[in-house]
């Protein structure tokens, strides 16, 4: 078996969690991509012979719609005079809705595709990766694209035909979020005006195809989005840069009509991709991020007649109140609705993979086209599903089809029967409803068959996790808890051999239904622990008699009881971060009074700051995550961070060490050294106070990052965050022994200036607060550890010297116990205040992007998540390095706590797992996926964090337990 070792057990568990991330997608999200379908169009001429698509990347509904108030001039304004003319003389209207995650790929595939992508996709990132199915673009007889190299390549590399999608891209070096991002839709203007200038020319073979019919325009305007991540979208800048697009859209429709002659042949359409929250961020289902304008004129669109005066018109709600359009009729859409527009209006083919349902209320076309395209729409869509269906019942081996599709006289032969009959009768109203339902069912079908192996994936993956808690449970308890279990070899072979059948009975089922490689590999582990676990069954009975035994049996259930509650507790943190505060509340009063009366009285003062402590850090819990840039805060939670710096200087003569065997001479230039050095990284840490502001400063009145700042802050965040390992620990290979104390402030204050340089609000205030908990804690610990010291003084030789090193299976080496669990929750407790103690994790868009303005502003997106990842994972540093101080001050082996807490959160897991959703708001769906996988990561996350705690805390020098009288003289002979 591989995990007869604790790293065999750590590999297999690796393995597991990555595999295991993927059933969330196959479960609840797997894209339903179908091939070898049959294109469907409008057989009548089309409304339109060409399309220009503007999508403002990053613009919200409300922004552009609404009234802005402008508080130089006390006027209230449109900011888009143009557009907003257009809805009220000849254009429809209404909010697009995205989905979540709402990220640029995500937005664009669907509205020009409209296909919903694999939620997973997104990690497919930008630039160069094609979109893999149909498109609208893919359809047209040619498509000029115009805008940022981020988007562009996916539809023209994407196409079946790449010479059918032609490209016109700014340099990657132009999307600076430090300046004013309206200079990047500047260019797509100007490029826009220079190609309609060389297309002009008579008889050129450019111009013969611009008159074509099926053509589009594509033009990707980038700059609200980069001012909205650069300055807000409350700022004067991304509000100025929607009236810049305003101005520029309606030059280049001006533009296009005098090329075109005024011909009345061309439709428009302006959109977004997603919208933005206030701090600057999407990504999210927040409906700031969701909600989008959509804005058709033109050729083939229906004019949204006004109400009468005093009337709202259809459609409105407590969103559009105040936007002064309520005598227009909002016609809301799905984003996936814009591509069947689009195709309708030219008269190419829907997207073969397409779910959208084409809005017919902004069509202005006979009502025969109106009811063939309703046709077409629907034709397509039941494409998709009689593959989706024909596939599962050739591979099922009970099938069971969509009931509402295959009963009498609804099945879709019979509804297509019906839809042409009311078509060839004039019927059209009664063809458009039967082809909105035929929509409807055949969109439910294809969900019905995304959903069909659901209790037989569910209920495996529910297995493996289980299995994954009883396996590493049992070793944990053969190897570190109980001694005298029975040996690991005594184990039954038949069931091996019935864990073997069981697993190639659902591989034969896998193998008939044609079913993902991953389905394999998600029924293997199942079978592979509750095979281990079921072998192991001697030690089972050998702990349960162990436990029966005992004098207060009751103490174990309740520790177990008690600590699968706390776990509960953190899964409900995750959706309400005020847990935690309650939680240090509780630690705050709690523990000190939990104690002895013996303990209070030696350490009143220990746990006074620990109390304080709690109290302080259990305020940034309740602070909300949507926060405004502080520069106050920033440089005062520096100068809090810097001024421990220098506490720490001053007393480090009492734990800064000079080598075993030196000379005085040498200790003493060994001790000048190590306190210059806590010295200096003090002073960086002040360095990184003062930079931080000064930089942002300087960035928002040159409106560009100065180089000599940005040169200084890369100096500070990558010569600070290197001491930690490079002094005292190369790498994990110890160079010589420090004092624990001096490793946790070289630690803390070596990832402090980075952390600085990366905030923009109370985050440092908070990091030092953490920071001064996590001390307290393991002080505390060790100071209750050393109330036991006369037990296991009994384990240790004789003469251990006062000071010494605990080696990783050294003599001091202990079991785990009850109280250990104490120790493993508060652990996880404070990984998760590391995960959500000033945002919301299982939210990356909680997190500012304007952290990584003072190092960076050109747009890249893998150097920008980078950096914020990083200073989101410094906190976990801390912890990280104060758990590995504390696993070897309370003498246990190295694996063996750690191992404890990596084999019991999956309770949190499974919980996360039953919560996840593919239904209701796109703000719960998109929570619930990320809350599972910050679960199932975890288990990797802390691997990684308990690895570079080696790597960090290095070879410490750990002080003893206090001894009893007669160990104590012996230490001090040995001294």
């Amino acid at each position: 078996m591989i995990p007869a070792t604790r790293n065999g057990l750590l590999l297999i568990g690796v393995l597991f969690h990555v595999v295991y991330l993927r059933s969330i997608f196959d479960i609840y999200f797997r894209s339903p991509l179908v091939h070898g379908m049959t294109p469907h169009r409008v057989e009548l001429p089309a409304p339109a012979k060409r399309l220009v698509l503007f999508v403002a990347d990053g613009l919200r509904a409300d922004k552009i719609y609404e009234p802005h108030h402008n508080a130089t001039s006390g006027t209230t304004e449109e900011l888009a005079p143009y557009l907003l003319g257009k809805i009220r003389t000849e254009a429809s209207w209404g909010v697009s809705h995205t989905r979540v995650p709402t990220e640029s790929r995500p937005g664009h595939v669907a509205a020009i595709a409209g296909f919903y992508e694999d939620v997973s996709a997104v990690t497919k990132g930008w630039k160069m990766n094609p979109v893999e199915f149909d498109s609208v673009f893919n359809e047209s007889r040619h498509t000029w694209s115009f805008g940022s190299p981020d988007i562009l390549p996916m539809f023209a590399h994407g196409a079946s035909d790449r010479s059918r999608v032609d490209t016109f891209m700014y340099p990657p070096e132009f999307e600076d979020f430090s300046g004013n991002g309206d200079r990047l839709d500047t260019w797509v203007f100007d490029e826009a005006a220079r190609f309609l200038a060389r297309a002009a020319e008579p008889g050129s073979a450019l111009n013969a195809l611009m008159h074509q019919d099926r053509v589009v325009f594509f033009f990707h305007l980038l700059g609200i989005d980069s001012n909205g991540h650069g300055f807000k979208p409350y700022s004067d800048e991304y509000l100025g840069n929607i009236r810049h697009v305003d101005r520029g859209i309606r030059r280049l429709v001006e533009q296009l009509e005098a090329f075109y002659g005024d011909d009345g042949q061309t439709a428009y359409v302006f959109t977004a991709d997603h919208g933005m929250n206030d701090r600057g961020a999407h990504g999210d289902g927040h409906p700031d991020n969701t909600r989008t304008p959509l804005i058709a004129w033109g050729a083939g669109v229906a004019r949204t007649e006004p109400a009468p005066a005093g009337q709202t018109a259809p459609g409105h709600d407590g969103f559009s109140r105040g936007w002064r359009l309520g005598r227009y009729e909002r016609k809301d859409v799905n984003q996936a609705d814009i591509a069947p527009l689009m195709a309708a209006l030219i008269g190419a083919s829907f997207p073969l993979n397409s779910v959208g349902t084409l809005p017919l209320g902004y069509l202005n076309v006979s009502a025969e086209f109106r009811a063939r395209a309703a046709m077409a729409n629907a034709q397509q869509v039941l494409e998709q599903y009689r593959v989706k269906h024909d596939q599962k019942q050739q591979t099922e081996l009970v099938f069971r089809p969509y009931a509402p599709l295959h009963q009498e006289g609804d099945a879709p032969e019979h509804m297509l029967a019906r839809i042409r009959r009311a078509i060839d009768t004039q019927q059209h109203a009664q063809a458009e409803a039967e082809c909105a339902q035929l929509i409807r069912l055949c969109i439910e079908g294809l969900r019905y068959f995304q959903r069909y192996d659901w209790l037989l994936l569910r209920s495996i993956v529910s297995l493996g996790y289980l299995g994954w808690i009883a396996h590493s449970l049992l070793f944990i308890f053969r190897e570190y808890v109980l001694p005298g279990a029975p040996p690991a070899a005594r184990r039954p072979r038949w069931v091996a051999v019935a864990g073997a059948l069981v697993f190639a009975l659902a591989a034969a089922v896998f193998f008939r239904q044609g079913s993902p490689p991953m389905y394999y590999a998600y029924a293997a582990f199942p079978a592979y622990f509750w095979t281990d676990a079921l072998q192991q069954a001697a030690l089972a009975r050998h702990i349960a008699a162990r436990y029966a035994q005992a004098r207060a049996r009751w103490r174990p259930l309740a520790f177990a009881a008690g600590y699968v509650l706390v776990l509960e507790a953190l899964v409900y943190a995750y959706f309400d971060r005020r847990v935690y505060s309650a939680a240090f509340v509780l630690l705050a009063v709690a523990w000190p009074l939990g104690v002895s009366a013996r303990f209070r009285r030696r350490h009143s003062a220990l746990l006074a700051l620990w109390s304080g402590s709690c109290l302080l850090t259990s305020v940034f819990t309740l602070l909300p995550v949507d926060r405004n840039d502080h520069l106050g805060l920033v440089a005062a939670g520096g100068a809090l961070v810097a001024l421990s710096g220098l506490a720490a200087w001053h007393y480090s003569r009492s734990f800064a060490l000079p080598p075993p065997g030196a000379s005085p001479e040498q200790a003493r230039r060994t001790i000048a050294r190590d306190r210059l050095l806590i010295l200096a990284q003090a002073l960086l840490v002040a360095l990184a106070a003062a930079l931080g502001p000064l930089t942002s400063l300087e960035t928002a009145r040159r409106g560009h990052l100065p180089r000599a700042h940005q040169a200084a802050c890369w100096a500070v965040l990558v010569v600070s965050s290197l001491i930690p390992l490079a002094h005292g620990t190369a790498f994990g290979q110890p160079t010589r022994d420090q004092h624990y104390l001096y490793r946790l402030v070289t630690i803390y204050l070596g990832f402090a200036a980075p952390f600085v340089l990366l905030t923009v609000s109370y985050e440092c205030v908070f990091y030092f607060a953490y920071a001064a908990v996590l001390l307290l804690w393991l002080a505390i610990e060790r100071a209750l550890y050393h109330e036991r010291a006369e037990l296991l003084l009994l384990q240790a030789p004789a003469g251990a010297p006062r000071l010494a090193r605990l080696a990783p299976h050294g003599p001091g080496a202990r079991r785990l116990g009850l109280s250990d669990m104490r120790t493993g929750i508060m652990f996880l407790f404070f990984v998760n205040v590391a995960f959500f103690g000033t945002g919301n994790v299982a939210s990356l868009a909680s997190f500012s992007i304007d952290s990584v303005y003072r190092l960076i502003t050109v747009f890249d997106p893998f150097a920008m998540a980078v950096l914020l990842l990083f200073k989101i994972f410094i906190p976990f540093f801390l912890v990280s390095a104060a758990f590995g101080v504390l696993s070897r001050s309370l003498e246990l082996p190295p694996f063996s706590l750690f191992l404890f807490v990596l084999s019991t959160t999956d309770v949190m897991t499974v919980n996360f797992f039953f919560l996840v959703r593919d239904d209701g708001s796109w703000l719960d769906i998109g929570m619930s996926i990320s809350h599972f996988c910050i679960s199932g990561l975890f288990v990797l996350f802390t691997i990684v964090l308990f690895v570079f705690s080696h790597a960090l805390v290095g070879s410490v020098l750990i002080p003893p337990p206090p001894s009893s009288s007669s160990s104590s003289s012996s230490s001090k002979k040995a001294r």
